[in-house]
């Protein structure tokens, strides 16, 4: 009974091993793809999907754009061309085994901003939801496959750096951060990640030195002046501080973190006015904390001297 219970599990296994690959036939399908001015696309990722089979496989074009399907099956395909920063396009063929089939070339549209398909999409969401469980590999395994079948995706690179930067595997997560800015190297959230990366390493000089690369300008998150201020001011160098804070401030008037910090930088810098005004625009957000206690006990003696 049990070499005939193995026997049929042999069995269903080869058979579920076949309709894996019921796709596949003698038929070869090949083309070329370009942009709008005729330039070769490389690294368009080019999914073909069997309607019979519903199965498929996906190749990616070469430097020449061009690409090759072989050994798929006869009967009605639906080919993607997928290419981040450009217009998605699907055409349907109908594929003979015993025939040269036409070649399919076809031009991509590039288009303003980034195009998601609905499969990155979907993974990107799946991939985010691990991460808030704080189940960081499982995360990190679903942005790789993102990558594995869309290389030129190069922003997946932030996530998998994140779950590295969250296991406080700091190298590694620098080494993503760093494929972010080979292909964008004014990406500011990435540079200051690079910076974060060194600091959570103790290396306090390298950390000021990636954060230096970021125009002060350009930072709108109250979240990323906040922690920049915190940064310059952990290292005692409080005019570098005072403008991020202020900044932060600014942009988020009742972020008590950044009031309070604003108004230790000042107290630093001997600003006794300025910081008295930080203080008490301080309790107006937070009036019965611990830490407001120690607002109001600087507040008394500044307003003694």
């Amino acid at each position: 009974m049990k070499k005939a219970a193995w026997l049929g599990l042999v069995a269903l296994l080869c058979a579920g091993a076949l309709l894996a690959q019921d796709y596949k036939g003698k038929g070869r399908l090949q083309g070329v793809v370009t942009d709008e001015q005729g330039k070769p696309l490389e690294g368009v990722t080019v999914r073909l999907f069997s309607l019979k089979a519903q199965d498929g496989i996906s190749v990616q074009t070469d430097k020449a754009g061009k690409w090759l399907a072989a050994w798929i099956r006869s009967g009605g395909w639906n080919v993607d061309f997928v290419k981040i920063g450009y217009a998605p396009k699907k055409v349907s063929v109908d594929i003979s085994e015993s025939k040269k089939n036409p070649d399919i070339n076809v031009k991509l549209v590039k288009v303003e901003g980034l195009v998601l398909t609905d499969e990155i999409r979907n993974l990107l969401t799946k991939g985010n939801e691990l991460f808030d469980a704080r189940d960081y590999d499982g995360a990190r395994a679903v942005y790789e496959s993102i990558l594995a079948n869309y290389p030129d995706a190069s922003f997946i690179h932030m996530n998998i750096g994140n779950c590295y930067f969250a296991q406080e595997k700091y190298e590694l997560a620098e080494a993503s951060y760093l494929k972010v800015i080979e292909k964008d190297a004014k990406n500011i959230s990435a540079i200051i990640a690079v910076g974060n990366s060194y600091a959570n390493r103790g290396d306090s000089a390298k950390a000021l030195e990636w954060y230096g690369k970021v125009e002060f300008e350009k930072i709108d998150d109250p979240t990323v002046l906040y922690n920049l201020g915190t940064n310059y001011y952990n290292n005692a160098k409080f005019e570098d501080a005072l403008k991020f804070y202020q900044k932060a401030v600014e942009k988020q008037k009742d972020s008590a973190d950044a009031l309070f910090q604003l108004g230790l930088t000042f107290l630093n810098l001997q600003r006794n006015a300025e910081a008295v005004a930080a203080f008490e625009e301080y309790l107006k957000v937070d009036a019965e904390s611990g830490r407001s206690a120690q607002v109001k006990g600087f507040l008394e003696y500044l307003k003694k001297k």
